[in-house]
């Protein structure tokens, strides 16, 4: 009997695929902002639309039913979920895009927070050690910004982080509840293009030339085919080598931005961004299987 990695050639790497899609989204965000002027409201409402109106779509042709009787946690959980990404957005456009993109995942950090006091779930030592070394790292990360002036930025991703983490528990939740996958994207969806409207509304339109169009529809597209690919990866690899993978977003982030935004990032946002990364994929890995990866080796 072949497990389902052996029937996908590309079992876990299909978190590269993943991190590579993340990568193009959120270099086109920080491009459609800087050229034609968007907020986050609009660029959150455009990648939202796409990807409700794509997941709308296969859902009607499939037959699946969109009815739900949790839908009190899937509001929940968008409404959370859809204030992180404007956060998070907010800070991609304003910091250095590598900085921006690696504060998302704190989001890592702050989940295993509100697993301990929402919870009541118990942390290990190994675990409580990893999360002192991830808030260092955010430390390190941040103090460049509050000097250079964007303190609002970063503060803005960090919060972005912070309620990230807390959307993935209700997700978690929504997982034990027996919620497809589909549906809990497709509620996000168009939650996020509700709660855009509004805020794009408050903050005011652009008119959209057609040079824009190509900027927004690789938001929607590559945001769409990496959720897509990142769901394929935990389905057929490893989940401690896709969660590995998944950091590359942050070097693959950090190199776009210099070679196509001409960012600047310093020795201590550097070094802040390798301990978040490094906390982030030790916290995927337990004590005991780097004991076997070391029998194993040895």
């Amino acid at each position: 009997m072949t497990t389902p990695a052996t029937k996908d050639p590309l079992g876990s790497t299909w978190m590269i695929v993943a991190a590579l899609g993340f990568t193009v989204m959120n270099v086109c965000i920080k491009a459609a902002a800087a050229k034609f002027g968007f907020n986050s409201g609009e660029l959150v409402f455009w990648r939202m639309s796409f990807a409700a109106i794509v997941l709308g779509i296969m859902a009607k042709a499939r037959g699946d039913t969109f009815a739900t009787p949790h839908w009190k946690t899937h509001l929940n959980r968008s409404v959370v979920g859809t204030a992180a990404m404007f956060c998070l957005f907010y800070a991609v456009m304003h910091l250095p895009l590598a900085t921006g993109v690696t504060l998302s995942y704190t989001s890592s950090i702050f989940l295993a927070v509100f697993s301990f006091f929402i919870l009541k779930e118990r942390i290990a030592l190994y675990t409580q050690t990893i999360l002192v070394f991830g808030f260092l790292g955010v430390v390190l990360l941040l103090n460049p910004s509050f000097k250079g002036g964007q303190e609002i930025a970063a503060l803005a991703g960090l919060a972005g982080g912070a309620m990230s983490g807390w959307a993935y528990l209700q997700v978690r939740e929504l997982s034990l509840l027996g919620e497809p996958g589909w549906r809990v994207v497709f509620y996000f969806s168009i939650t996020g293009v509700v709660m855009a409207s509004v805020w794009a509304t408050l903050t005011g339109w652009h008119s959209i030339p057609l040079s824009a169009l190509p900027y927004l529809f690789c938001i929607g597209l590559a945001a769409m085919l990496a959720q897509l690919s990142m769901t394929r990866a935990y389905k057929v690899g490893n989940k401690f080598t896709v969660a590995s993978l998944s950091y590359l977003t942050v070097v693959f982030s950090a190199l776009s931005g210099m070679i196509f935004l001409g960012d600047t990032v310093t020795w201590q946002e550097t070094f802040g961004m390798i301990i978040i990364v490094t906390s982030g994929i030790l916290s995927s890995i337990r004590p005991v299987s780097i004991k076997k990866w070391f029998t194993k080796t040895s």
